[in-house]
């Protein structure tokens, strides 16, 4: 297992961030032998498709430059304009050969871990002019890795070649009785095949390599646990700060409800462990809003900022649980409490418009319509 300078032990997987800050360096996975293969199998194929017109062509080329004219061995400028011609017709034929291999050295590289342009790869650094670290680079993991792909490349394609020419011995030597032109083609023909096999032949160091290049960045990648632990504390910030945020919002968030309670119409008291006040706009409400709740202390200031409102408070405990644990801030009522909360509005209005108490609807805040499953204990649980 990895350690890090400190010696602490490199344990854990790389985080987004750590990844992503890689790539911004430019240290991702890379396969030079994957690259290699692509681009040795693309060039094979277009000799394959592009090889009959490059050779015709070259060979026009050819015939031209050693067929003379007489009225051209007295012209000065010919040979200059039968170079420059002779160059442009074999670019041209070239050109779709070499836009293969560009395409093909692109798509390799790319091909393991996307595309990736970093300008911070580009400078200069002292440790890699470090000799220490060099020599851990030829006998760390990565120098093994590149002697092993080194040797095998040398075996498989050593092995490959000699496969090759034995099978290939007796065409080869036959072409000495063809006729020239037969024997140009099929010594072609012969070539792409025994270029095709030594190519394809790379396919196996590059299965080899694209694994092992892929774990290696990994490792290298991996962080210890403090590196985790401080990574998510510069992301997310300490813990220290993060309560000191939520406190901060809490109390933000409780003078805001605080400043609701003078406009709500009735609280509904536990009576001294839970409040809740209640609003309710005929015009521009569907149902009764909860404005403001509260438990223990924060209960006693909804109380206390009611009664210098003058707002109606009512001890109703079922009540006042029921609205507590099932609706939120802002929240309008269940509809299980619409009954109830009827009542309790209807009894606050008449007493606000002025009527005597006496003569207003004889009314019970503790034997209020509450269904079964809206009825909680003071530690919101069902009663049973």
């Amino acid at each position: 297992m990895a350690e890090s300078s400190d010696g602490q032990e490199k344990s854990e997987d790389p985080t987004p961030k750590k990844i992503a800050d890689a790539r911004e360096k430019g240290q991702v996975a890379r396969s030079r032998e994957l690259t290699t293969t692509v681009m040795l199998l693309s060039s094979a194929v277009g000799l394959l498709v592009f090889g009959p017109a490059i050779v015709s062509t070259l060979g026009a080329v050819m015939e031209n430059s050693f067929t003379i004219k007489r009225a051209h061995v007295f012209d000065t400028k010919y040979m200059m304009d039968s170079f420059f011609d002779s160059v442009s017709e074999v670019l041209i034929s070239l050109a779709p050969f070499l836009l293969l291999l560009i395409i093909s050295a692109i798509a390799g590289s790319i091909l393991l871990s996307g595309w990736n342009f970093s300008v911070k790869a580009l400078a200069v650094k002292g440790s890699k002019l470090n000799p220490l670290s060099g020599m851990k680079r030829i006998f760390g993991p990565q120098g093994m890795m590149e002697l092993g792909k080194a040797l095998a490349k040398f075996f498989v394609i050593s092995t490959v070649g000699l496969a090759v020419l034995y099978l290939t011995s007796n065409p080869v030597l036959g072409l000495g009785i063809e006729p020239v032109k037969k024997a140009i083609a099929h010594s072609g023909e012969l070539i792409f095949w025994g270029f095709f096999s030594v190519s394809a032949s790379l396919i196996l160091v590059a299965a080899v390599d694209v694994p092992f290049q892929l774990w290696n960045h990994k490792r290298e990648l991996k962080m210890t646990k403090q590196e985790v632990k401080n990574e998510t504390k510069d992301t997310d910030g300490s813990p220290e700060l993060k309560a000191r945020i939520r406190q901060t919002q809490m109390e933000m968030a409780s003078r805001r409800m605080m400043e609701a309670v003078p406009n709500a119409d009735v609280i509904i008291t536990n009576p001294t462990h839970f409040s809740v006040a209640i609003k309710y706009d005929q015009e521009n409400m569907r149902a009764p809003v909860v404005v403001a709740k509260g438990a223990d202390q924060i209960a006693f200031e909804i109380r206390n900022v009611a009664q210098e409102s003058n707002v109606p408070i009512m001890s109703s405990p079922e009540l006042a649980r029921a609205v507590y644990f099932t609706t939120e801030i802002n929240d309008e009522i269940p509809e299980g409490l619409y009954l109830a909360i009827a009542r309790v509005l209807a009894y606050v209005f008449q007493l606000r418009d002025q009527f005597d108490s006496a003569k207003a609807d004889t009314f019970d805040p503790n034997d209020l319509p509450i269904p079964d499953d809206m009825q909680f204990d003071g530690k919101g649980k069902r009663e049973e």
